[in-house]
Parts: structure tokens; sequence; C-alpha cells
């Protein structure tokens, strides 16, 4: 099955086109802490959930380029649509590691999303032609709109050392736990699922070492310039966009809201008469220009390298952390600028930039994007020293 695969301008195109859509049930989807169906079928509909899958299942085998602008696109109308869909976007990269006939299996159903995890909180033991799987993961994004979820588990057998393993599981496997009780991304639906005694197949079971290093099952995929980079590098490029999403959006709906807007017990009748008011959207909008740069420095690195076929270097993984994690500090820093700016009338429900702060700051503190972390992980490197994490 063939695909006329959409330029990336196209692409980011349907994906602006779907900001009022977003708009419209954002505040539903805050209130039931999941996407509305309109929402995913909105996103469906644009092609977003094929941006990542092999060309001959019907996908685009975009770059991470594209998925930048798209998801920025996606960030603008509603950072938890954007969110979900970046998630997806890295265990559909996953699921093309496997071996083809599995691909078949899950790319069988038309823009199958697949939701996952990093996170080895489960175990695995050997069964007869497979594993058996117990245990529970949390912060699944999408969970409830997923055909299958990508799982980490350590593997313990009697004749070896535990280690991590990937697999593949229908959600149909697992019992969905509606626990995401949350201040920001409220509307991503990142709740937990469980595995009770799951029965993987061993063909949809892979080490997880070498989905990290990108070293892929799929005889198809090897030549594909999409598939052929490590995955760390490749999740980072997945979720910067939402980020500068959330950044612009803030911007955008500031200067919106600034003609009509006086400073309380000031003599100024309209706050951007304000000196304070220009340094501030000054300061804002510089902080998510070098955003943008970081963005782009990453996704241009990732998609370089995998069309050359070449090896990553320790510091160019790690600066890919650095560079991911300096996009979410400093959307986090320009976005704060303007939510200070936004006076109190911004506590309202009605007025975006409260959901879009909140939002940011979920993300700021998520566990691979928090930007301490990923300094600390690239001033390491940089130092001589090598990784301390796997997660590389």
């Amino acid at each position: 099955m063939g695909s006329d695969v959409p330029a990336r301008d196209e692409l980011v195109r349907r994906a602006a086109e779907l900001a009022p859509l977003l708009r419209k049930h954002a505040n539903w989807a805050e209130d039931n802490r999941r996407l509305h169906d309109e929402v995913v079928e909105g996103l469906e509909d644009a092609g977003i959930f094929r941006l990542r899958a092999p060309k001959r299942f019907g996908g685009f085998e975009a770059d991470t380029g594209t998925l930048v602008e798209v998801a920025a696109e996606l960030g603008r109308g509603d950072g938890a649509a954007a969110w979900v869909a970046s998630v997806y976007w890295i265990p559909t990269w996953m699921t093309c590691m496997f071996p083809d006939a599995v691909q078949e299996e899950v790319f069988a159903t038309p823009d199958v999303r697949v939701c996952g995890t990093l996170s080895p909180s489960a175990m695995a033991t050997p069964a007869d032609g497979g594993i058996v799987v117990n245990g529970k993961w949390g912060f699944i994004s999408g969970a409830h709109h997923s055909h299958w979820q990508e799982i980490i588990a350590v593997y313990a057998a009697p004749d070896s050392e535990p280690y991590p393993v990937v697999a593949l599981v229908p959600m149909s496997d697992l019992l969905v736990v509606d626990d995401w009780h949350a201040s920001g991304l409220r509307g991503t639906g990142s709740v937990s699922t469980v595995a009770k005694d799951v029965f993987v197949p061993a063909e949809r079971v892979l080490p997880l070492p070498q989905v990290l290093q990108g070293q892929s099952a799929s005889a198809e995929n090897a030549k594909s310039p999409a598939y052929r980079t490590p995955l760390l590098p490749v999740a980072s490029a997945s979720s910067v966009g939402t980020v500068l999403g959330l950044g612009r959006a803030a911007k955008e709906v500031f200067l919106e809201r600034l003609p009509h807007r006086k400073i309380t017990y000031t003599g100024y009748e309209s706050q951007r008469e304000a000196p304070l008011t220009h340094h501030q959207v000054a300061e804002a909008a510089n902080k998510l220009d070098e955003a943008e740069f970081h963005a782009h420095r990453l996704s241009s690195t990732v998609d370089r390298k995998g069309a050359e076929g070449a090896e990553w270097k320790l510091v160019e993984r790690a600066r890919a952390r650095g560079d991911l994690g300096s996009v979410v500090r400093l959307v986090k820093e320009s976005v704060d600028v303007l939510a200070t700016a936004s006076g109190g009338s911004s506590v309202y429900r009605d007025v975006p930039v409260q959901r879009i702060a909140r939002d940011v700051q979920a993300v700021h503190l998520h566990a691979l994007m928090h930007p301490n972390t990923n300094a600390e992980l690239y001033g390491r490197v940089l130092c001589g020293l090598e990784a301390d994490t796997a997660y590389i």
C-alpha cells in the first residue's frame, strides 16, 4: 500500500487549519481530561497520525523538521492536542524498529495510534513463544484513543541477567486506570495502564538497548533516513514543536488582548503605552526566537545524520538533549513573562494564557524535557565524562 506524500508546507498548512477546532474543544478537553473525539478525527483527517509511519503502509515518513513545524501549529491551537500527537509519533517510530511482519500487524489499522513510555516499570518473565508481562505504567498520553501501546519491562529469566525490553501490546490487553488529575496538559488523558499476566509473542519484543541505538530489526526500513537514528535524539526532536507552539500561542493571545487593556491603579489607559510592557514583550519574543534556534538545530541535526546514515558522536547525542532542554527553558521563561504581564483578568478561564502557562509548566517538569536534567547531561559530556544514563 503506497501513499502520495504531502510536502512539508502542505502538512503545516493542514495543522494550522486545525487551530479553530482545537481551540473550540480545549476547555472540554480540560474538563474531561482527554481529547474530544472531534479533535482526534480532525487530526486523523489531516494525516497527523501518519507522519512517522512507513510509506508502504500509507505513511509519510516525515522528517523531524516537519514534525517541529506541524506540532508548533497544533500547539498554537491547544497544547494538549499537540502533545498527544507528538507523543504518538515517538512510539510509532519505535514500532518501525520491529520486524516487518510485526509492522504489518500494527499498521494494518489505518491511521493507527500507538501510545507508549520509556520507563521500565513492569516485569517480564519467559513463556512458551514469548513473555508474560505484569506491571503498571504512568503518564500514558493519548491512551484513551490508542490502538496499541509500546511498553517497557525488565525481562528476568533464570539463565541471564535482567535487562529492559520493548514490546508492543494491543490496548485491549491492558487495563486503563483513569487517574489523570493534573494541573497542566489536563486534556492529554495521560492515564496509567496496567498489564496483568499479559502474554506478548516473541516477535513483538525487542531489547531496549537495541531500540535506544536505533538498530532496526526491519529489512524494509533499513535504508530509510527516518529510521536510522538513535531513539533519544528522535524523541527530543519529536517533542520540541509542541513547546514552540505554546510559546507562539502565548505571544499571540497576549498581543490580541493588549489594545483593550489598561494597567489598573496607574496612569496608563493602554497597557501597550507602558515602557514596562515594551520590555516585557521584547524579552518574551527574544526568548522565543532563541528557542526556535535550538529546536531547528536539533531537528536539522537529526535529519542530516539520518540522511547521511552517519554514526552519532556522544557529544552530538548529549547536545540533542541539551537543545531539547534549552527549548523548554526558554519557552517557559517567555511564557512566564507574558503571563505575569497579563494582569489579574488572566486568571479567568476564557483567557487562554492561564492554560498555556499551566501546560508549559507541566512540560517543564517532564523527566525527559526538564532543562536541568538535560543541561547537566550535556555539560557532563562536554567535561569529558561518560554519560551516566542509557537514555542518550
